[in-house]
């Protein structure tokens, strides 16, 4: 019976282990679609978007910690008129040519129970480095009907003042308050 107790007990503690370990995932590029949104003269909300975009999520539910790192293509820029698009790449707005990149990482999660509600860590955009801190709504990790891997997904919103990383071109027309919102979903490496 002391033996079988025994057995039992690091049976429980192996799969604390396990759990308690970190998983990696590689964020799904197919369902990661950065993006914006600003008011137009006050007259309306513009919105834009980015079609690529990658990155990882690090993620220890047990421990309540992890890790989120994203770089979106700057270039990939949709606004949904091909000139207008040229603008914003443009040394007014994006500056494509001098930073192709907008980077995302955090280090420091938040969490109610056993889900994803936020995170703290600093946006990259146009060479300035500034802390960023996003909501996440809807979390949920489950098995993933079609690739049959386990994959945690949600919602993902901040907002920020683009003048504080240098990006004054026609404020207050075009508006300075941006809402970010990226759409993740992970999947298990």
């Amino acid at each position: 019976m002391k033996h079988q107790i025994l057995v039992a007990a690091a049976i429980a503690s192996l799969s604390t282990a396990a759990l308690a370990a970190p998983e990696s995932y590689t964020l799904d590029s197919r369902h990661l679609y950065p993006q914006f949104e600003v008011s137009h003269m006050g007259l309306s909300i513009q919105r834009g978007r980015f079609n690529k975009a990658a990155g990882t999520l690090r993620l220890d539910r047990a421990a309540k910690s992890g890790a989120i790192d994203v770089s979106i293509d700057v270039a990939s820029i949709d606004m949904g008129i091909e000139k207008w698009d040229q603008h914003m790449k443009s040394e007014d707005f994006f500056n494509v040519a001098k930073f192709p990149n907008i980077t995302y990482k955090a280090t420091k999660l938040m969490f109610d129970g056993d889900k994803v509600v936020g995170a703290d860590g600093e946006l990259t955009l146009l060479g300035v480095t500034k802390p960023v801190k996003v909501t996440v709504s809807d979390f949920n990790c489950k098995m993933h009907p079609m690739l049959k891997k386990d994959a945690c997904g949600g919602n993902v919103t901040a907002m920020i003042k683009r003048t504080d990383f240098g990006m004054g071109y026609a404020v207050p027309n075009i508006g300075d308050d941006i809402k970010l919102t990226i759409p993740v979903e992970a999947i298990k490496d």
